[in-house]
C-alpha cells in the first residue's frame, strides 16, 4: 500500500499530526499497536486529562538543547490547542498555574482527534516491524502488510508506563537510521529510599503536606506526601526530573511557617510540652512523633537551648534525605532524555541525516514540567511535522 506518511504510534502526537498532514491533502496512516487510541491521554489527569498549560516558559521544558522546543511551542500555542477544543465543544476548567482540565472524561480529547482526522486512516492492533530505506520513501513492515511511504513519523512515546504497551521503539528506529538518541530515565515519577531510611519513613506512608523539597538548586512548592517506599505527591515528581542517583534533597515539612518561632512560643508559654507535642503544632501528629523520635530530643521543651530549638526547626524546613532511585518507569508520567535534538530539525522535526524520517512528542529529548506540558509538547511538535508531511 502506498501512502504519503506512515505515523507510528496512536497517542497525542501521532493523532494531531495525523489530522494535521490529512487535512493538507496528504494521505496518512498512523499505526498504533493497542486495540484503542490514545491510552496515555485516557489515564491523564486522573481521568480529566490536563490537556495544556498556559506557559510555554523554556525553563518548564527540560532538554539538552533548551532551546529547540522554542520554534514548535511558539508557533503552535496553548491558545492554539485551547481553540480546537473549544470548536469541538469540551468544557474545561483552570487550574492552579495555568493547568486546563477537561471538566469531563479525559476519552473527549481522544474522540476530538479521532474526529479530527480528516480522512487519514487508524490502524489500531497493529504492530510494526522493520522499516527500510528506499529511493522514493520507506517501506515499514506491519502485522498488516507493508506500507511504502515518502515520510515516516515516529511518535511512539517513551517508556514510561509500561503497563500500556510503552516499550521504548522509537529510540530503535532512531538508532536503525544512525540518529543518536540521549540518556533515558523515568521522570515525573516517586522517589525511593533504602530500608535503613524507610524503618522511619514508611510508617509515615500516607501522610502529605504542602511542602517544598529541592535537588541541588532547583526546588518545587506542593504537596509532598509519603508512602511505603519513600516519597511521592506533586512537589516530589517534578524534582524528580532534575534529581540524580546519589545527590540529596531537601524538603521543608512546613512551607510558608516559621518552626523556630512557633517552638519558642511554646517554650515561653510554661515549655511543660514534650518535642513532639510542640512540633503537632506545625506538623500532622505522627509526623512529629516521628520527627521528635529522629531528633533525639528528650523532655520538655522549658528545658530545651536556643541550638536545640533551632535544630529541631532545621529539622523541620531543611530535612535532608538521600534517596536511592525512583519506582522507574512503571508509575512514571514521562521519559526524560529521547531522540538527540541536534539531530532534528526544530521547524520540522525531521531528522538532518535521514530525510523524511521525523520524530514528535514523548520520543525526543524535550521534557516538561508536569501540569500539562508535555501535552503542548505533543501538539505543538505534531503539528510542525503535520506542516511539511
Amino acid at each position: 500500500m502506498q501512502v504519503d506518511a506512515v505515523i507510528l504510534g496512536g497517542g497525542a502526537a501521532g493523532l494531531f499530526c495525523a489530522g494535521e498532514a490529512a487535512r493538507r491533502g496528504r494521505r496518512v496512516v498512523v499505526v498504533e499497536h493497542r486495540p484503542e487510541p490514545g491510552e496515555k491521554i485516557r489515564i491523564s489527569g486522573g481521568g480529566r486529562c490536563n490537556f495544556t498549560n498556559l506557559s510555554t516558559a523554556r525553563e518548564r521544558f527540560l532538554s539538552a538543547n533548551p532551546r529547540f522546543a522554542i520554534s514548535a511551542l511558539r508557533r503552535f500555542t496553548p491558545q492554539d490547542f485551547v481553540a480546537r477544543v473549544d470548536r469541538a465543544g469540551i468544557v474545561w476548567h483552570e487550574k492552579a498555574a495555568g493547568q486546563l482540565f477537561c471538566d469531563g472524561k479525559a476519552t473527549q480529547i481522544t474522540r476530538m482527534l479521532i474526529d479530527g482526522l480528516a480522512g487519514a486512516e487508524l490502524w489500531c492492533g497493529t504492530s510494526f516491524g522493520a522499516i527500510h530505506k528506499e529511493d522514493q520513501g520507506f517501506a515499514v513492515e506491519t502485522s498488516h502488510g507493508v506500507l511504502r511511504a515518502g515520510r515516516v513519523v515516529v511518535a511512539t512515546g517513551g517508556k514510561s508506563v509500561p503497563k500500556i504497551g510503552a516499550s521504548g521503539a522509537g529510540y530503535r528506529v532512531a538508532t536503525q537510521f544512525g540518529i543518536a538518541v540521549t540518556e533515558t530515565r523515568p521522570a515525573l515519577v516517586p522517589l525511593s529510599f533504602a530500608e535503613q531510611e524507610l524503618v522511619w519513613l514508611a510508617p509515615l506512608a500516607g501522610i502529605a503536606v504542602p511542602g517544598r523539597i529541592a535537588a541541588g538548586r532547583t526546588g518545587f512548592d506542593d504537596a509532598v506526601l509519603f508512602t511505603h517506599r519513600g516519597l511521592s505527591g506533586l512537589a516530589v515528581l517534578q524534582v524528580s526530573s532534575y534529581w540524580r542517583e546519589g545527590q540529596p534533597v531537601s524538603v521543608d515539612l512546613a512551607r510558608g511557617q516559621d518552626a523556630l518561632g512557633v517552638l519558642k512560643e511554646a517554650r515561653g508559654q510554661g515549655g511543660r510540652a514534650g518535642v513532639a507535642a510542640a512540633l503537632a503544632a506545625l506538623l500532622p501528629a505522627r509526623l512529629a512523633q516521628a520527627l521528635a523520635a529522629r531528633s533525639g530530643v528528650g523532655g520538655h521543651l522549658a528545658e530545651q537551648s536556643d541550638a536545640t530549638l533551632r535544630r529541631l526547626a532545621d529539622m523541620v524546613h531543611r530535612l535532608e534525605l538521600r534517596p536511592v532511585g525512583t519506582e522507574g518507569y512503571r508509575t512514571a508520567e514521562v521519559t526524560l532524555g529521547g531522540v538527540d535534538t541536534d539531530e532534528l530539525d526544530p521547524r520540522t522535526m525531521e531528522a538532518r541525516r535521514c530525510p523524511g524520517l521525523h520524530f514528535i512528542g514523548e520520543v525526543v529529548d524535550v521534557t516538561g514540567w508536569l501540569g500539562g506540558y508535555n501535552f503542548q509538547w505533543a501538539w505543538s511538535s505534531a503539528w510542525a511535522a503535520g506542516q511539511v508531511i
